[in-house]
Protein backbone atom coordinates (compact mmCIF):
# COMPACT_ATOMS: atom_id res chain seq x y z
CA UNK A 1 0.00 0.00 0.00
CA UNK A 2 1.51 3.52 -0.88
CA UNK A 3 1.80 5.83 2.03
CA UNK A 4 3.06 9.00 3.45
CA UNK A 5 3.10 11.18 6.53
CA UNK A 6 1.59 13.50 4.60
CA UNK A 7 0.97 14.91 1.42
CA UNK A 8 3.61 15.54 -1.04
CA UNK A 9 3.33 18.30 -2.92
CA UNK A 10 3.70 18.43 -6.88
CA UNK A 11 3.61 20.67 -9.47
CA UNK A 12 2.52 18.54 -13.01
CA UNK A 13 0.03 20.95 -14.17
CA UNK A 14 -1.51 24.56 -13.42
CA UNK A 15 -4.57 22.55 -13.59
CA UNK A 16 -3.89 20.80 -10.06
CA UNK A 17 -3.27 24.47 -8.63
CA UNK A 18 -6.04 26.56 -6.53
CA UNK A 19 -5.73 30.28 -7.60
CA UNK A 20 -4.51 30.65 -4.08
CA UNK A 21 -1.28 28.43 -4.68
CA UNK A 22 -0.83 30.09 -7.53
CA UNK A 23 -0.83 33.10 -6.31
CA UNK A 24 1.35 32.01 -3.74
CA UNK A 25 4.11 30.42 -5.89
CA UNK A 26 3.95 33.59 -8.73
CA UNK A 27 4.53 36.33 -5.41
CA UNK A 28 7.06 34.06 -3.79
CA UNK A 29 9.14 34.43 -7.07
CA UNK A 30 8.62 38.03 -7.15
CA UNK A 31 9.68 38.14 -3.63
CA UNK A 32 12.95 36.35 -4.76
CA UNK A 33 13.61 38.79 -7.29
CA UNK A 34 13.16 41.88 -5.36
CA UNK A 35 15.84 40.56 -2.94
CA UNK A 36 13.49 41.29 0.01
CA UNK A 37 13.31 37.81 1.57
CA UNK A 38 16.11 36.62 4.01
CA UNK A 39 18.50 34.12 3.00
CA UNK A 40 17.92 31.23 4.41
CA UNK A 41 18.18 27.29 3.39
CA UNK A 42 14.82 25.82 3.78
CA UNK A 43 15.81 22.82 1.83
CA UNK A 44 19.53 21.99 3.99
CA UNK A 45 19.41 18.12 4.06
CA UNK A 46 16.98 17.49 0.85
CA UNK A 47 18.58 15.79 -1.99
CA UNK A 48 17.20 17.17 -5.63
CA UNK A 49 17.58 15.13 -8.84
CA UNK A 50 17.26 16.55 -11.80
CA UNK A 51 16.12 14.63 -15.16
CA UNK A 52 16.32 16.09 -18.49
CA UNK A 53 16.09 14.07 -21.68
CA UNK A 54 15.82 16.56 -24.08
CA UNK A 55 18.16 19.97 -23.95
CA UNK A 56 17.87 22.69 -21.55
CA UNK A 57 19.80 26.03 -20.50
CA UNK A 58 17.92 28.26 -18.35
CA UNK A 59 15.09 25.46 -16.48
CA UNK A 60 18.47 23.11 -15.79
CA UNK A 61 20.45 25.63 -15.20
CA UNK A 62 17.76 27.16 -12.62
CA UNK A 63 16.37 24.22 -11.22
CA UNK A 64 20.21 23.34 -10.29
CA UNK A 65 21.16 26.70 -8.95
CA UNK A 66 17.91 27.13 -6.97
CA UNK A 67 18.72 23.53 -4.73
CA UNK A 68 22.01 24.42 -4.35
CA UNK A 69 20.85 28.36 -2.99
CA UNK A 70 18.55 27.13 -1.03
CA UNK A 71 20.35 24.57 0.59
CA UNK A 72 19.98 20.98 -0.82
CA UNK A 73 22.29 18.73 -2.52
CA UNK A 74 21.66 17.86 -6.62
CA UNK A 75 22.28 14.62 -8.51
CA UNK A 76 22.14 15.27 -12.10
CA UNK A 77 20.33 12.81 -14.89
CA UNK A 78 21.19 12.96 -18.40
CA UNK A 79 19.04 11.10 -20.93
CA UNK A 80 21.05 7.71 -21.13
CA UNK A 81 21.86 7.62 -17.70
CA UNK A 82 18.26 5.46 -16.00
CA UNK A 83 17.72 2.23 -16.65
CA UNK A 84 14.22 3.42 -18.66
CA UNK A 85 16.57 2.84 -21.79
CA UNK A 86 16.85 -0.45 -21.00
CA UNK A 87 12.82 -0.94 -20.83
CA UNK A 88 12.63 -0.12 -17.01
CA UNK A 89 9.11 1.24 -16.48
CA UNK A 90 8.11 4.58 -15.20
CA UNK A 91 6.41 3.31 -12.28
CA UNK A 92 8.93 1.02 -11.04
CA UNK A 93 11.66 4.34 -11.93
CA UNK A 94 9.61 6.46 -9.51
CA UNK A 95 9.17 3.99 -6.93
CA UNK A 96 12.95 3.40 -6.93
CA UNK A 97 13.75 7.28 -6.67
CA UNK A 98 11.36 8.27 -4.06
CA UNK A 99 13.43 5.68 -1.52
CA UNK A 100 16.35 7.95 -2.30
CA UNK A 101 15.58 11.24 -3.45
CA UNK A 102 13.38 14.27 -1.74
CA UNK A 103 12.50 15.68 -4.85
CA UNK A 104 12.58 15.13 -9.00
CA UNK A 105 12.55 17.63 -11.69
CA UNK A 106 12.07 16.12 -14.73
CA UNK A 107 11.86 17.32 -18.80
CA UNK A 108 10.96 14.40 -20.62
CA UNK A 109 9.74 13.96 -24.56
CA UNK A 110 6.37 12.64 -23.57
CA UNK A 111 3.06 13.76 -22.32
CA UNK A 112 2.28 14.48 -17.93
CA UNK A 113 0.96 11.37 -17.63
CA UNK A 114 4.13 9.88 -17.35
CA UNK A 115 5.33 12.10 -15.02
CA UNK A 116 2.14 11.39 -12.82
CA UNK A 117 3.01 7.91 -12.93
CA UNK A 118 6.33 8.65 -11.39
CA UNK A 119 4.86 10.75 -8.84
CA UNK A 120 2.04 8.26 -7.82
CA UNK A 121 4.00 7.00 -5.13
CA UNK A 122 4.33 10.31 -3.29
CA UNK A 123 7.48 9.74 -1.90
CA UNK A 124 9.10 12.24 -3.70
CA UNK A 125 8.11 15.92 -4.85
CA UNK A 126 8.11 16.13 -9.32
CA UNK A 127 8.37 18.84 -10.71
CA UNK A 128 7.57 19.41 -14.45
CA UNK A 129 10.02 20.86 -15.93
CA UNK A 130 8.70 20.26 -19.50
CA UNK A 131 6.51 18.00 -21.43
CA UNK A 132 4.97 17.84 -24.75
CA UNK A 133 1.86 19.56 -23.46
CA UNK A 134 2.79 22.22 -20.49
CA UNK A 135 5.57 24.26 -19.30
CA UNK A 136 3.85 24.92 -15.64
CA UNK A 137 7.35 26.18 -14.06
CA UNK A 138 7.16 28.40 -17.36
CA UNK A 139 4.19 30.19 -16.35
CA UNK A 140 5.29 30.69 -12.77
CA UNK A 141 8.62 32.34 -14.20
CA UNK A 142 6.68 34.53 -17.13
CA UNK A 143 3.88 35.79 -13.91
CA UNK A 144 6.85 37.12 -11.74
CA UNK A 145 8.51 38.43 -14.40
CA UNK A 146 5.57 40.11 -15.64
CA UNK A 147 4.51 41.48 -12.10
CA UNK A 148 7.94 42.47 -11.36
CA UNK A 149 8.30 44.81 -14.19
CA UNK A 150 4.84 45.95 -14.94
CA UNK A 151 4.08 46.09 -11.11
CA UNK A 152 1.16 43.99 -11.21
CA UNK A 153 -1.12 41.42 -12.70
CA UNK A 154 -4.58 42.26 -12.56
CA UNK A 155 -5.98 43.42 -15.50
CA UNK A 156 -2.70 43.11 -17.39
CA UNK A 157 -3.25 42.72 -21.54
CA UNK A 158 -0.99 40.43 -23.15
CA UNK A 159 -0.62 39.69 -26.50
CA UNK A 160 0.62 36.16 -27.69
CA UNK A 161 1.68 35.26 -31.29
CA UNK A 162 3.53 31.76 -32.19
CA UNK A 163 2.62 28.17 -31.85
CA UNK A 164 -0.04 27.11 -29.39
CA UNK A 165 3.13 24.82 -27.50
CA UNK A 166 3.30 23.89 -24.10
CA UNK A 167 4.93 27.41 -23.30
CA UNK A 168 1.31 28.82 -24.21
CA UNK A 169 -0.85 26.53 -23.02
CA UNK A 170 1.00 27.15 -19.36
CA UNK A 171 0.49 30.95 -19.99
CA UNK A 172 -3.35 29.81 -21.02
CA UNK A 173 -3.71 27.83 -17.81
CA UNK A 174 -2.09 30.86 -15.27
CA UNK A 175 -2.88 34.27 -16.62
CA UNK A 176 -6.77 34.02 -16.81
CA UNK A 177 -6.44 33.37 -13.10
CA UNK A 178 -5.74 36.95 -12.59
CA UNK A 179 -9.13 39.14 -12.26
CA UNK A 180 -9.84 41.27 -15.41
CA UNK A 181 -6.33 40.14 -17.72
CA UNK A 182 -6.71 39.82 -21.23
CA UNK A 183 -5.00 36.91 -23.44
CA UNK A 184 -5.31 37.11 -26.63
CA UNK A 185 -3.49 34.52 -28.87
CA UNK A 186 -2.92 34.68 -32.32
CA UNK A 187 -1.70 30.64 -33.94
CA UNK A 188 -0.88 29.58 -37.00
CA UNK A 189 -3.48 27.63 -38.42
CA UNK A 190 -3.49 23.94 -37.47
CA UNK A 191 -0.90 24.96 -34.52
CA UNK A 192 -3.31 26.60 -32.22
CA UNK A 193 -3.62 25.53 -28.37
CA UNK A 194 -4.60 22.07 -27.29
CA UNK A 195 -8.32 22.50 -27.03
CA UNK A 196 -8.24 20.74 -23.80
CA UNK A 197 -6.03 23.76 -22.65
CA UNK A 198 -7.90 26.45 -24.29
CA UNK A 199 -10.77 25.25 -23.07
CA UNK A 200 -10.13 24.94 -19.34
CA UNK A 201 -8.35 28.69 -20.14
CA UNK A 202 -12.29 29.88 -21.01
CA UNK A 203 -13.08 28.28 -17.58
CA UNK A 204 -11.27 30.11 -15.29
CA UNK A 205 -11.61 33.05 -17.38
CA UNK A 206 -15.20 33.25 -16.93
CA UNK A 207 -14.16 32.75 -13.47
CA UNK A 208 -12.16 35.97 -12.89
CA UNK A 209 -13.85 38.37 -15.31
CA UNK A 210 -10.93 37.58 -17.62
CA UNK A 211 -10.42 36.98 -21.15
CA UNK A 212 -8.93 34.50 -23.64
CA UNK A 213 -9.12 34.32 -27.39
CA UNK A 214 -7.57 32.80 -30.06
CA UNK A 215 -7.33 33.49 -33.92
CA UNK A 216 -5.16 31.52 -36.67
CA UNK A 217 -4.45 34.79 -38.41
CA UNK A 218 -2.90 38.61 -37.34
CA UNK A 219 -6.16 40.55 -38.50
CA UNK A 220 -8.41 41.65 -35.77
CA UNK A 221 -6.01 42.48 -33.04
CA UNK A 222 -6.30 44.31 -30.06
CA UNK A 223 -6.27 47.97 -29.99
CA UNK A 224 -3.45 47.91 -26.96
CA UNK A 225 -1.90 45.84 -24.66
CA UNK A 226 0.93 45.37 -22.45
CA UNK A 227 2.83 42.90 -23.11
CA UNK A 228 4.03 41.22 -26.81
CA UNK A 229 4.98 37.39 -26.21
CA UNK A 230 6.65 34.77 -28.60
CA UNK A 231 8.47 31.74 -28.38
CA UNK A 232 10.68 30.11 -31.00
CA UNK A 233 8.83 28.39 -33.49
CA UNK A 234 10.93 24.77 -33.37
CA UNK A 235 9.80 23.93 -29.77
CA UNK A 236 11.97 21.68 -27.49
CA UNK A 237 11.27 17.86 -28.63
CA UNK A 238 8.33 18.99 -31.01
CA UNK A 239 8.32 18.32 -35.03
CA UNK A 240 6.07 20.55 -37.20
CA UNK A 241 2.88 18.18 -39.12
CA UNK A 242 3.18 19.95 -42.54
CA UNK A 243 6.45 20.30 -44.93
CA UNK A 244 5.27 24.11 -45.32
CA UNK A 245 5.10 25.21 -41.98
CA UNK A 246 7.45 27.80 -42.44
CA UNK A 247 5.14 29.66 -45.06
CA UNK A 248 2.32 29.00 -42.47
CA UNK A 249 4.43 30.75 -39.93
CA UNK A 250 5.86 33.67 -41.75
CA UNK A 251 2.83 36.15 -40.50
CA UNK A 252 3.76 35.61 -36.96
CA UNK A 253 6.82 36.78 -36.95
CA UNK A 254 7.05 39.52 -34.16
CA UNK A 255 8.93 42.62 -35.75
CA UNK A 256 9.47 46.41 -35.88
CA UNK A 257 5.82 47.05 -36.69
CA UNK A 258 3.84 44.78 -34.57
CA UNK A 259 6.00 46.76 -31.77
CA UNK A 260 5.05 49.91 -32.72
CA UNK A 261 1.19 49.39 -33.02
CA UNK A 262 1.69 49.22 -28.82
CA UNK A 263 4.20 51.93 -28.07
CA UNK A 264 3.53 51.00 -24.09
CA UNK A 265 4.74 47.07 -24.25
CA UNK A 266 7.37 45.69 -23.27
CA UNK A 267 8.34 42.77 -25.76
CA UNK A 268 8.80 38.91 -23.65
CA UNK A 269 10.43 36.08 -25.05
CA UNK A 270 10.65 32.44 -22.85
CA UNK A 271 14.33 31.94 -24.95
CA UNK A 272 16.20 30.25 -26.94
CA UNK A 273 15.35 32.57 -30.28
CA UNK A 274 16.18 32.79 -33.22
CA UNK A 275 16.48 36.22 -34.75
CA UNK A 276 14.97 36.50 -38.30
CA UNK A 277 12.91 33.91 -37.85
CA UNK A 278 9.88 34.24 -34.70
CA UNK A 279 11.84 37.79 -33.88
CA UNK A 280 13.29 40.31 -35.81
CA UNK A 281 16.79 40.86 -33.70
CA UNK A 282 15.87 44.79 -33.13
CA UNK A 283 13.01 43.62 -31.15
CA UNK A 284 14.57 40.48 -29.42
CA UNK A 285 17.66 43.56 -28.34
CA UNK A 286 15.53 46.64 -28.51
CA UNK A 287 14.77 48.79 -25.47
CA UNK A 288 11.81 47.45 -24.63
CA UNK A 289 12.55 43.61 -24.64
CA UNK A 290 12.72 42.17 -21.39
CA UNK A 291 13.31 38.64 -22.37
CA UNK A 292 16.81 38.29 -21.02
CA UNK A 293 15.48 39.38 -17.28
CA UNK A 294 12.54 37.37 -18.08
CA UNK A 295 15.20 34.59 -18.09
CA UNK A 296 16.90 35.64 -14.59
CA UNK A 297 13.38 35.16 -13.57
CA UNK A 298 13.82 31.33 -14.47
CA UNK A 299 15.79 30.86 -11.11
CA UNK A 300 13.58 32.96 -8.86
CA UNK A 301 10.50 30.72 -10.15
CA UNK A 302 12.59 27.74 -9.44
CA UNK A 303 13.57 28.82 -6.15
CA UNK A 304 9.58 28.98 -5.38
CA UNK A 305 8.66 26.21 -7.03
CA UNK A 306 11.29 24.12 -4.95
CA UNK A 307 10.74 25.85 -1.47
CA UNK A 308 6.86 25.05 -2.25
CA UNK A 309 7.19 21.74 -2.58
CA UNK A 310 9.79 20.72 -0.39
CA UNK A 311 10.06 22.90 2.57
CA UNK A 312 9.20 21.65 5.90
CA UNK A 313 5.74 21.37 6.31
CA UNK A 314 3.13 19.97 9.21
CA UNK A 315 0.20 17.95 8.91
CA UNK A 316 -3.32 18.47 10.58
CA UNK A 317 -1.46 17.49 13.52
CA UNK A 318 0.93 20.07 13.51
CA UNK A 319 3.77 17.27 13.06
CA UNK A 320 6.15 18.07 10.55
CA UNK A 321 5.95 15.47 7.51
CA UNK A 322 9.50 14.72 7.82
CA UNK A 323 11.31 13.53 10.53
Amino acid sequence: MRHHPAPVRHLLSLNDLTDEELYTLVDRAHAYARGTLPRAEPLAGRVVGTYFRTTSTRTRTAFSVAALRLGARVVAYGPGDLQENTGESADDTGRVLGLMLDGLVARTSSAAAELRTIASWNSMSVVNAMTEDEHPTQAVTDLSAMLTVLGRLEGLRVLYVGEGNNTAAALALALPRYRDTELYLRTPPGYGLPQPALGRAGTYAAAHRALVEERHDMDGLPDDVDVVYTTRWQTTGTAKHTADWRETFAPFRVDAALMKRYPGAVFLHDLPAHRGEEVDAEVLDGDRSVAFQQAAHKLHGAMSVLEWCLADRTDQSGQSDRT
